[in-house]
């Protein structure tokens, strides 16, 4: 899809990924709304790529319900949804803080389907538009210690598959974006979780499996993949037989419904 000149909404946006998400796709010659919590961040980003903020807590249900809109009121159509706000769990699930589930089960799977739902119907009636899901190789499988991180993000990438499924034959593109270590400070609290996670991701590193990236490195095949309608942005490639497992059933369901016509609008009679 062209990019230049297209509205994207980059949640999660005031740093890390998000920002440099959202330097990406303004470089593309989008113009870009960047969402989070922190209005400081925000402008701070914005004011670096020449793009507009939206303060939104992502926790909160009605600003999720309201985000959309507000945002379309603001700056016209959104073309390119970015769900990349997210908040990860490094305690086992016997210790880790009930009330953090929650936020993580909100942040990060209960608001991207929200704000997927709110979007869609006016991206299909302009036919014009792409989904992006920023998840993560923790959604592959589970890790000892990150089991609700874990758990959302498998979530999440079953909700990419099937909106995939319900678009097929339709203009819009979605891309699921599946990194693993990225030079953030979420990974930061990662390293400095508790012993056992620190010796799960020393296992890992020590056999060659997760090498780091950068932000920009990850943000720049993001914006490739979503210009050219790709459907996966997988890191490390060196795990693709992990990913490809991981995909198998979800192709093998695509397969079993060849020639089925699937409506995105269709609704119960």
């Amino acid at each position: 899809m062209e990019l230049k000149g297209a509205r994207v909404l980059v949640t999660g946006g005031s740093r890390g990924i998000g920002a440099a998400l959202a330097s990406a796709y303004a470089d593309a010659g989008a113009l870009v709304i960047v969402a989070s919590r922190s209005k400081e961040d925000l402008c701070q980003v914005a004011g670096r790529i020449g793009g507009a903020i939206h303060v939104a807590d992502l926790f909160d249900s009605e600003v999720v319900d309201g985000l959309i809109g507000d945002v379309e009121a603001a700056h016209g159509p959104i073309d390119i949804l970015v769900n990349n706000a997210g908040i990860e769990t490094v305690d086992p699930v016997a210790t880790v803080d009930p009330d953090a589930l929650r936020v993580v089960a909100r942040v990060n799977l209960e608001a991207p389907m929200v704000l997927t739902r709110r979007v869609l119907p006016g991206m299909l009636e302009r036919r014009f538009g792409a989904v992006v899901f920023i998840s993560s190789l923790a959604g592959t499988a589970g890790f000892p210690g990150m089991g609700p991180y874990c758990a959302t993000k498998a979530g999440l990438n079953n909700f990419a598959a099937s909106l995939r499924l319900e678009l097929k034959g339709s203009p819009i593109s979605t891309t699921l974006v599946t990194p693993g270590p990225v030079d953030t400070r979420m990974w930061d609290s990662v390293e400095s979780a508790c012993q056992s996670v620190q010796r799960t991701n020393n296992r890992f590193q020590k056999l060659g499996l997760i090498p780091k990236t950068t932000p920009e490195l990850l943000a720049h095949r993001v914006v490739a993949a979503t210009a050219s309608g790709r459907r996966h942005v997988r890191h490390p490639r060196r795990l693709t037989p992990n990913f490809w497992m991981s995909e198998s059933p979800r192709r093998l369901t695509e397969l079993l419904l060849t020639g089925v016509r699937i409506d995105p609008l269709d609704r119960t009679i």
